[in-house]
């Protein structure tokens, strides 16, 4: 089997070192070429044909984003991983990055320098995004039918997202209507302060709120919340009504947030009245809690491989037989719109819940 070949771009010889290290400690990676700055880079992605490229942001003569701007008109297809710091204005660019075409990114630390990085978590975290980026398979789709059978009423929708996840949403949010009649959960698998400006990125885009979830808040109809870097989102109930709660419980799927919890918090309070959405990301996160939803009789829908970056989490869903469609994402918020529409125009057999409007 072929090794999969890494450029990488950085002008830290530090970095560049490590990143090597990394990546030839995988005997199914190999390092393609070294650039130390992006019109290197350029140069030498004919030569060495790279399946994946990572990125550092600061650069001399030609810095991150102007590199993947070139990257994206002359290469649109090569997979690229930036490196990105925990701190607030590394959080920014890194969404700024995404938002230019970036494939996902990789966290290190900044404040005390890049030698004092955990290197066994970077490591791997890098490793399992570049083949999950370059290791796409096909797999036949359901074909989505929002009419399909008796659909009960929906009244909460629930969104799993990971590797890919800021631009699809950015793609299927704004898309949701003013008066969309329930409220919107999602788990996107970012770190503190990523979550934050994202939903304010989205706030800015969409005609719903959008906001990351705080403990405590009143889970309303026509809201957007999602869940904060390193807690677990779940839904509760309260005196007034029901809630989000949030909470450092163990991570699951080596994940904090999971999707799983915030599944399974809503069949709790929702029952069959559940919309489940898994879209493009790598791992397994969310399909113990999409067989929650379908277990409970509720519906649960994935993005199609075509417009996933990493087609694993919606893949599992469907391998399972859980899946009642898979969706391209130009689709999607139609798909979810029609779904919420034909459950509230079907009788209604009861909520698990009830919303405070």
């Amino acid at each position: 089997m072929r090794r999969l070949r890494v450029l990488i771009v950085d002008d830290s010889v530090v970095a560049r070192r490590l990143i090597s290290d990394m990546i030839l400690s995988d005997p199914a990676l190999e390092v393609a070429g070294i650039a130390h700055h992006g019109h290197i880079a350029l140069a030498k992605i004919p030569q060495v044909t790279p399946d994946l490229i990572t990125l550092d942001v600061d650069m001399p003569e030609m810095n991150g984003f102007e590199t993947l701007i070139r990257l994206r008109r002359q290469y649109p297809h090569i997979p690229v991983i930036m490196l990105s710091g925990l701190t607030e204005e590394a959080a920014k660019l890194t969404l700024e990055a995404l938002a230019l075409g970036a494939s996902d990114y990789v966290s290190k630390p900044t404040s005390v320098g890049i030698d004092a990085m955990d290197q066994s978590h970077v490591r791997q975290e890098l490793i399992s995004k570049i083949k999950a980026l370059c290791a796409k398979k096909l797999v036949a789709n359901v074909p989505a039918d929002p009419d399909a059978g008796e659909a009960p009423r929906l009244d909460v929708v629930v969104i799993g997202v990971s590797t890919g996840g800021p631009n699809a949403l950015s793609n299927i949010l704004p898309q949701i209507p003013a008066m969309f009649p329930v409220p919107i959960l999602i788990v996107q698998h970012m770190p503190p302060l990523f979550t934050r400006f994202l939903a304010e990125r989205l706030a800015g885009q969409c005609a719903l709120p959008v906001k990351e979830a705080v403990h405590g808040c009143k889970l309303e109809p026509g809201s957007i919340w999602i869940a904060p870097g390193d807690y677990h989102m779940v839904v509760g109930k309260a005196e007034t009504g029901l809630q989000l709660n949030i909470h450092q419980g163990p991570p699951e799927n080596s994940c904090r947030p999971s999707v799983d919890p915030l599944f399974r918090s809503a069949v709790e309070c929702f029952g069959s009245h559940v919309l489940g959405v898994i879209m493009t990301g790598m791992g397994q996160d969310g399909l113990q809690g999409a067989r929650c939803i379908h277990d409970a009789g509720g519906q649960v829908i994935v993005q199609d491989e075509a417009s996933s970056v990493v087609w694993s989490m919606p893949k599992g869903v469907v391998e399972e037989g859980i899946a009642d469609a898979v969706v391209p994402l130009d689709q999607l918020a139609q798909d979810i719109c029609a779904r919420v529409d034909v459950g509230r125009r079907t009788a209604d057999q009861g909520q698990k819940g009830e919303l405070v409007s």
